[in-house]
Formats: C-alpha cells, sequence, structure tokens
C-alpha cells in the first residue's frame, strides 16, 4: 500500500462531521491528498486525531505513513497515541525543581524518550514508597528546562499501577532518590478495553 493509500485509509477512521478547532475537516486531508501534498495531509490527520478519540488502528496507519515520509517527529508521536490506548495515559500539570535545587542540570528532552519513575501513592511490602515508571511527553515543547514548567503526558509502564490516580492529585517525578519535579494531575484516560490492560511488551 502506497503512502496515498494509507492516508486514504486513516481519513476513513475519522467521522465525517469531525472538526478541529481551526475547522479543518476529513475533506481538508482529502484535498491535500489529491493534491499530492503528504506531509500536511499527515498533520492535519494528526490534529483530527488529537480532537477526540480515534482507534489503535488509526494511530498504527498514521506511524507508517510518517515512517515512509521519514517524519521522525511525527512518528514519534504516532506510535506515543497508539501506546496510550494500550496502557493509557496522565496528563499532569509538571514543574521541575531548579538546577540549583535538583541533580539535573540539563534540559529534559520531551518526545517520549525519558522513562522517569513517579512517586503516586504506591507503597512497598515494608510499608516506603513504592515508584512507577512512566514515560514522559511534553506537549508543545521540544523540552523543558530545570525549573520549567509544562503540560506533559505520562506513559504508564505498568498500567494496573495506576488505576488509583486521579484528576487533582499531587504526583511527584524522580531519576533518583531525590524529587527531580511536581505535578498535578489534570486527566486520567484508562487503557482501552479493546488494546487490553497489561504492561507493554
Amino acid at each position: 500500500m502506497d503512502v496515498t493509500e494509507l492516508l486514504e485509509s486513516a481519513s476513513l477512521l475519522v467521522p465525517e462531521e469531525s472538526a478541529t478547532e481551526n475547522d479543518v475537516t476529513v475533506r481538508d486531508v482529502r484535498d491535500h491528498l489529491v493534491r499530492d501534498e503528504w506531509q500536511i495531509a499527515l498533520n492535519l490527520l494528526e490534529e483530527l486525531g488529537d480532537g477526540h478519540p480515534l482507534p489503535l488502528s488509526f494511530w498504527e496507519q498514521l506511524a507508517e505513513k510518517a515512517e515512509q515520509l521519514r517524519l521522525e517527529r511525527s512518528a514519534a508521536w504516532c506510535r506515543w497515541r497508539s501506546s496510550e490506548i494500550r496502557n493509557g495515559m496522565v496528563r499532569a500539570d509538571l514543574t521541575l525543581r531548579p538546577a540549583a535545587e535538583a541533580r539535573r542540570r540539563t534540559p529534559i528532552p520531551g518526545h517520549g524518550v525519558l522513562r522517569p519513575m513517579w512517586d503516586i501513592g504506591n507503597l512497598s511490602p515494608t510499608g516506603g514508597a513504592a515508584v512507577s515508571i512512566a514515560g514522559l511527553w511534553i506537549e508543545d515543547l521540544p523540552f523543558l528546562e530545570p525549573g520549567g514548567r509544562a503540560t506533559v503526558r505520562l506513559l504508564p509502564l505498568t498500567p494496573s499501577h495506576w488505576r488509583h490516580v486521579e484528576t487533582g492529585q499531587r504526583i511527584s517525578m524522580h531519576e533518583d532518590r531525590t524529587v527531580a519535579g511536581t505535578a498535578v494531575v489534570l486527566e486520567v484516560r484508562p487503557p482501552a478495553a479493546t488494546a487490553g490492560h497489561g504492561s507493554r511488551s
């Protein structure tokens, strides 16, 4: 299947009546496909996908198209969204500790590379705090400087550890024993029932 066919296939998964904040619709995507403007069509499909929940196959197809077009950032985002459907997702308002107060002196990469530990209130068998790992994607920024603040998306490595997390809860980020940042949970999305509830392989 070529890139145009893949993009057309993905566009069929978006309801016709769907529109973005900028009134972009599936019809706009198809107009760009007719003109062989694949990258624009892909970007518009990503935008449409952000507006409402779409099936796993939509994001998997977009990831495949982005890889064919060698658009690494788009491919990574689409793979991330696929993983969110499988594992669930937590959006949070994260504030990193300033460099003078924390071990980290360099910016945190924004596109799903980092997998820090999170204190989300779980306890170890001995009664101490037990941390859980989640990938980190920073919305609208390529990286976050020490002391900075941003909305982030967390991808639980073991979704069952995160079932009790709820909106408004304060959680802390760790890269070692010290607290690297604190966050307030803004939104919690459980794994999709059809995608399974286990941890990622």
